[in-house]
């Protein structure tokens, strides 16, 4: 049974930091795409970052890019998601998710395993 855990959500003031991390388990992951999604309220599910697990190839969203880093670690069974310079637009729920190698990365419906969800919170 494959599961994917966020963790590390929160509320942060904006310019702050915060690191989410996804634990994966039930499966190996080679060949498959690693990614962090997002839905704020009323608003559709959109990519934001993802990682090819077999040899780290990035890719990020325009809105991101430069400020979120995003990493897995193999022998742990896990991936990162490091946010700088947050921003209220940030404010969502942050999901993880893998989809096997071969599809558009960023489109939601690939995606084969989803997490639960971690909220982010961008707020003075």
């Amino acid at each position: 049974q494959v599961q994917l855990v966020e963790s590390g959500g929160g509320l942060v003031q904006p310019g702050g930091s915060l690191r989410l991390s996804c634990a994966a388990s039930g499966r190996t992951f080679r060949n498959y795409v690693m990614g962090w999604f997002r839905q704020a309220p009323g608003k559709e599910r959109e990519f934001v970052a993802g990682i090819m697990w077999n040899d780290g190839y990035t890719l990020y969203a325009d809105s991101v890019k430069g400020r979120f880093t995003i990493s897995r670690d193999i022998a742990k069974n896990t991936m990162s998601l490091q946010m700088n310079s947050l921003k209220l637009e940030d404010t969502a729920v942050y999901y993880c998710a893998a989809a096997v190698f071969g599809r558009s990365w960023y489109a939601p419906e690939h995606y084969d395993y989803w997490g639960q969800g971690t909220q982010v919170t961008v707020s003075s």
